[in-house]
């Protein structure tokens, strides 16, 4: 079974989860297997190798779960970016638009330094809101996004569009 068969099988459908009419796209069961997680960070780390990389940039908090995995497998730093009041130094704010309502994301206001090229890394792609407020805050501490990566991606969404003025290398490993 090749990868993104296997992380599809692994994928559990919640329907109407947060709220009526969404179909959640649960990964814990993709976590609870140790060897296709492996699997997971050595294709991204495949598809990045080759590039300028300084710093994964992890969104909380699922961004965390292989985003930690891939700065260590790259031997880089790994970089929070986290909801709002939850970073316990000075930090850089972003605030942007969610369906019904704003969100704000923020960064240590030293976590990227200038020039530095960084991979923004979530566990999934839907409108791409989350992952351009962390490629903002990328770019006010003077780095350069290089990539963005994700497990999955929910093209219909059209997330992607959202990202291409931060960088057009977006990679996911499961598109629906």
């Amino acid at each position: 079974m090749d990868l993104q068969t296997s992380i599809k099988s692994s994928i559990r459908d919640i329907p109407d989860f947060p709220k009526p009419g969404i179909l959640f796209k649960d990964i814990t069961p993709v976590l609870a297997d140790p060897a296709l997680c492996n699997e997971i960070v050595e294709e991204i780390y495949r598809q990045l190798k080759t590039k300028k990389v300084d710093g994964i940039v992890g969104i909380e908090s699922r961004g965390f779960l292989f985003g930690m995995m891939l700065a260590q497998k790259l031997k880089v730093p790994f970089l929070p970016v986290r909801k709002k009041g939850k970073l316990p130094f000075k930090t850089y704010s972003y605030e942007y638009s969610l369906e019904y309502g704003s969100a704000v994301m923020e960064m240590h206001i030293d976590s990227v330094k200038e020039g530095s090229s960084v991979v923004i890394h979530d566990d999934l792609l839907a409108t791409g809101g989350t992952a351009a407020a962390a490629a903002e805050l990328v770019k006010m501490q003077g780095g350069i996004v290089t990539a963005f990566s994700f497990l999955i991606s929910l093209d219909f969404l059209n997330g992607k569009e959202r990202l291409t003025s931060h960088s057009t290398n977006i990679l996911s490993l499961v598109n629906y």
